[in-house]
């Protein structure tokens, strides 16, 4: 499912242009962006979290030259789901 596919059933569902949507749901992404970055937390209860995690210096290699390298400590937004939204999931996708 893309942006747009989602900006089209948000409009029929709730009779709302596309326009509107549109940037209502762009807001929505800049405004989870916008608070990554400053290394805020976002909370949806029921939906899940976008968080902010820190991946520790560590030692890689370059193939190519052989040689080791330093990955220097950094953060990277990750999403963790709610309870309720796994189970959704598990119940209602069997292995297929």
């Amino acid at each position: 499912m893309t942006k747009a596919d989602i900006v089209a059933k948000i409009s029929e569902k709730l009779g709302l242009e596309k326009g509107d949507v549109q940037a209502t749901v762009e807001t929505f992404m800049e405004e989870v962006k916008n608070s990554l970055e400053t290394g805020d937390n976002v909370y949806l209860r029921g939906f899940g979290s976008f968080i902010v995690k820190t991946r520790a210096e560590k030692t890689g290699r370059n193939i190519s030259k052989n040689t080791t390298i330093k990955i220097p400590a950094h953060n990277i937004p990750a999403f963790k789901p709610a309870k309720v939204f796994v189970e959704g999931v598990k119940t209602n996708n069997e292995a297929k």
